[in-house]
């Protein structure tokens, strides 16, 4: 390597651990944190004051232009069947179906169906409240292994929550890094399903079993709360849920037949704003019926779905000018250099560069925007399959939650565990998703 090498690869180092100490010492929003990290990272590594500011702003549009939409109509996709009750009626449902020993998988099985379609928080905040409510009926009387019982249940609906994140389109997250690295998004979608499954099995109902041994519960600090109006059918709740999923996968599919290689109504139904757009527009007169037009409704909706919104865009669109700088500074084209150089393993390389910046940013989706940012030459140059780069970034996008990730916080309030016991299952429930996930991408790598 070459000094200007090093200095580049110092002055990255430095500006995302600014961006850590500001968020965890100074307590400041992701948002904030990151964009002082990218002027940082351009400053240090010699790119004049209005070029890193060039680059920050296109980093932002980029992303917000191009997985914006998607981000925020999942969101509002994910309101109208949390205030529906459609989400509560397809888990009470599937929960009702099982016995106590089934229960793990029902949940599992659960999570990953309901999760397809919506952002992470936004299916932790529809699912752990109907899981931790039919943990609290099933896990019995005796107070010594009561804990533990519910802990059964619910980890595996992380779990599910957790692998259709970080692997399965359209998912921001994947979603992004598909557009990016120019991989075949139903390919990746399929690729993603085979490894997920497996790997919400291991990390699910399997590991819980070893982590959840002697933790205590208190009550959670969050409660569900949704609107009183009618619950939709289950049939009907799972149409919806299921319906992004399926315009997408008909879109991919259907322009496999020939004749049909990029017929416009397929084309259309492959692109996931359009999909996700044509979900909602059907989900709000199914699942509300004629109190659509009441303005509660209305506003509940709205509320909920811009409230999460916000601070997400902004977190994303941050991560995004990171991301563009790095790549205006030459990282992505040295980390290329140093694949063929070394013979280091693409997979591995994009996993261990979206873990760094996990660590260190704290969010799964901004990991993996800043990862596949400096990949496309790592890509192109060594000719390993895009797709599987996909999976291996978004295994690693989700290594180890920790204090910096808004989920870990999140999981503590909604479950009821300690600090250190959060770590104990939910932060080891996220390693195991992503270690597994890139052991299950490399072993199919070499069957592609």
């Amino acid at each position: 390597m070459t000094g200007g090498d090093i200095r580049l690869v110092v002055a990255a180092l430095v500006g995302i651990l600014l961006a850590v100490v500001m968020i965890v010492r100074g307590r400041l929003h992701p948002f904030l944190a990151l964009l002082c990290g990218a002027f940082a990272v351009g400053l240090l590594a010699g790119l004049p004051l209005p070029d890193t500011a060039k680059a920050v702003q296109k980093g932002v549009g980029d992303i917000i232009g191009g997985t914006g939409l998607v981000v925020a109509l999942g969101l509002s996709l994910g309101a109208i069947l949390h205030l529906s009750g459609a989400a509560a009626s397809l888990a009470k449902g599937a929960l009702q179906l099982t016995g106590i020993r089934a229960a793990p998988w029902a949940t599992l099985g659960i999570a990953i169906v309901i999760g397809l379609p919506l952002f992470f928080e936004t299916g932790m905040v529809l699912l752990l409240p109907i899981v931790i409510a039919a943990a609290e009926e099933m896990a019995g009387p005796d107070p010594a292994t009561r804990d533990a019982a519910k802990l059964r249940l619910i980890m595996p609906a992380l779990a599910g929550l957790g692998v259709v994140h970080a692997l399965v389109p359209p998912h921001p997250g994947p979603l992004l890094a598909v557009e990016a690295l120019g991989a075949n998004l139903g390919k990746t979608m399929l690729y993603g399903t085979l490894i997920a499954i497996p790997t919400a099995i291991i990390a699910g109902p399997v590991l819980a079993r070893f982590t959840t041994r002697g933790v205590r519960l208190t009550p959670p600090v969050l409660h569900d709360h949704r609107l009183a109006i009618a619950t939709p059918s289950r049939a009907l709740s799972l149409l919806i849920v299921l319906l992004p999923v399926l315009l997408i996968a008909v879109g991919e599919l259907g322009q496999m037949v020939p004749g049909f290689r990029r017929a416009p109504a397929l084309v259309a139904a492959s692109n996931p704003v359009i999909a996700l757009l044509v979900t909602n527009l059907i989900a709000l007169p199914a699942l509300f019926g004629r109190r659509l037009r009441e303005a509660k409704i209305q506003d509940a909706v709205w509320h909920e779905t811009m409230e999460a919104a916000g601070a997400i865009l902004l977190a994303i669109g941050a991560g995004g000018a990171l991301k563009q700088v790095l790549v205006t500074a030459g990282l992505s084209d040295l980390l290329a250099r140093l694949v063929l150089m070394h013979a280091i393993s693409p997979l591995l390389l994009g996993w261990l560069v979206a873990v760094g910046i996990r660590l260190a940013a704290g969010s799964a989706t901004v990991a993996t925007i800043t990862a596949v940012g400096i990949m496309p030459g790592v890509v192109a140059s060594s000719g390993v399959s895009p797709e599987l780069v996909v999976l291996a970034i978004g295994a690693g996008s989700v290594f180890f939650s920790h204090v910096n990730d808004p989920g870990f916080w999140l999981v503590k309030s909604y479950v009821g565990t300690s600090t250190a016991d959060t770590f104990r299952t939910w932060s080891l429930l996220e390693t195991a998703i992503s270690v597994v996930g890139l052991a299950l991408v490399m072993a199919l790598s070499y069957v592609l």
